[in-house]
């Protein structure tokens, strides 16, 4: 698998840990490095130092060939100081004028009166830069580590003090400072990976979030990033606010496509059902004549005197129905009374009894309303009906309440159930045509009532909750909205 094409909450940790760990050991191998060269001139300083306080205690025994008082000078201190774990010195040899052994504290490697040369590697390069060094203190690192300090006096070189070094002389400091910056380092880590491993998830979540979430375009709308996901307002930030824009836009263009869809399905409702109206209207002007001569020519009946009106209210509410279903037609006929909420809880009684439903029904008006009897009896109707299918669902029988009250200046319909509550995606549909909960029901009713009060510039509001839905249906009253100025 690619590195690269791990997620981000990944990559982004993994990355900068690596990055904290190559900078850690770069840093600490740099340091280390200046840290050896300082300790290896530090024990240089320090061997040198030595040798010079010997040099001028080795003049006399030089000058006098004292061979023995020489060898306790220059073992004196190896004894008692070089052998200590921070410095290491291995031998002395003090030489004479002619670069041969006059004494060192290791007889058998450096036998008295030897050539230095004669000993081969770095004592050979030592005797060469003493003859160039006219004087001079000489360094020379070869196999061994040689320190050679002239034995000068009054000008005159008596000879040579040799310090002896094992190549590895400060290995003993620098390894303890090795230690100490190995252990810091490692803390150092402990704290720094953690802190980057949380920012690192920190900084990627937000845009893995992003990622999902954009990867719902063209299928639905995306979903709203979470309140303070990311609060700062950097390139980061900008780029969510961005996101938020982008889904708002697009909310705003897929409501419009909707509206536009619905728009263009109402379009073709509409058309269909103005020529169904208009095939409705004709039989129907029929029925009412017939209506009319039974009432003028027929014989005295009582059942025919209670029926015919009714028969006849029926009539006009379909023809009223049938005219509010016309986009150019105009709402005629007359004011809503008491009567009209009384006719439709008798023509709905029946229904309610079939159904096994309890019906209330609580009629506040008194008087004349000022909005039309046949489209306000068609409303409520259809919002009844639609209680009465939802409440027979109920175990043990549902309960139905209708309530309608005039106050305020408006006709306020309320009708409440107990059945089956409306489901959240029904309730965005609602009102459109064909949009029915039942198998039984053709979606009309619903979509009717909403043209109608629509058409009365009134409101519909609905609530649905387990065991309890609202319908309230508010319609202004007065000149202006009924009767038209045509009627």
């Amino acid at each position: 698998m690619n590195l690269f094409d791990l997620s981000l909450r990944r990559k982004l940790p993994l990355w900068g840990a690596l990055l904290i760990i190559v900078t850690a050991l770069v840093v600490t191998g740099s340091n280390l490095l200046q840290t050896r060269e300082s300790i290896k001139k530090n024990m240089l300083a320090r061997s040198e130092i030595l040798g010079r306080s010997l040099v001028k205690t080795l003049y006399s025994a030089v000058s006098q060939d004292d061979v023995w008082r020489a060898y306790e000078i220059i073992n004196f201190p190896l004894r008692a100081e070089t052998r200590k774990p921070n410095f290491q010195l291995e031998d002395f040899i003090v030489l004479d004028v002619d670069n041969q052994v006059f004494i060192s504290t290791a007889t058998k490697q450096y036998p008295l009166l030897t050539d230095l040369g004669s000993l081969g590697g770095g004592f050979n390069l030592l005797v060469n830069r003493l003859a160039e060094s006219k004087g001079h203190m000489v360094v020379v690192e070869s196999e061994k580590i040689l320190l050679g300090i002239p034995l000068v006096a009054d000008g005159v070189v008596l000879g040579t003090l040799v310090l002896v070094h094992p190549t590895d002389y400060y290995r003993a400091s620098f390894d303890r400072v090795l230690t100490r910056t190995a252990w810091t380092t490692l803390i150092v880590l402990l704290i720094l990976l953690p802190i980057n491993w949380y920012w690192g998830r920190r900084m990627a979540s937000p845009l893995n979030l992003l990622t999902n979430y954009m990867g719902d375009l063209g299928k639905k709308l995306p979903a709203p990033l979470p309140d303070r996901i990311y609060p700062h307002n950097d390139e980061l930030g900008r780029l969510f606010q961005v996101y938020d824009q982008m889904r708002l836009e697009l909310g705003k263009r897929e409501a419009l496509e909707r509206q536009m869809m619905k728009s263009e399905r109402l379009a073709s409702l509409g058309r269909l059902t103005a020529g169904i109206a208009h095939e409705i209207n004709n039989p129907l002007a029929g029925l009412l004549t017939a209506v009319d001569t039974l009432k003028q020519h027929a014989l005295p009946d009582p059942l025919l005197a209670r029926v015919l009106p009714l028969l006849e209210r029926g009539l006009n509410q379909i023809k009223d129905i049938v005219g509010a279903l016309l986009v150019e037609a105009k709402t005629k006929g007359r004011p809503l009374s008491s009567q009209d909420i009384e006719d439709v809880h008798a023509l709905l009684a029946q229904e309610a009894k079939k159904r096994g439903v309890e019906c209330t029904w609580l009629n506040g008006i008194s008087g004349d309303v000022p909005l039309p009897a046949t489209l306000v009896r068609q409303v409520l109707i259809n919002l009844v009906l639609t209680a009465l299918q939802a409440a027979s669902g109920v175990q043990g029988g549902g309960h139905v309440s209708v309530r309608a009250t005039v106050a305020e200046g408006h006709l306020a319909l309320e009708v409440n159930n107990d059945g089956r509550s409306i489901s959240p995606e029904l309730m965005d549909h609602l009102f459109e045509p064909f949009t029915s909960q039942s198998d039984a029901g053709q979606g009309l009713g619903l979509w009717v009532t909403h043209q109608i009060v629509e058409q009365l510039a009134g409101d519909i509001i609905v609530n649905s909750e387990a065991g309890q839905t609202r319908f309230c249906v508010i319609l202004p009253l007065g000149e202006a909205i009924w009767p038209p100025a045509s009627a």
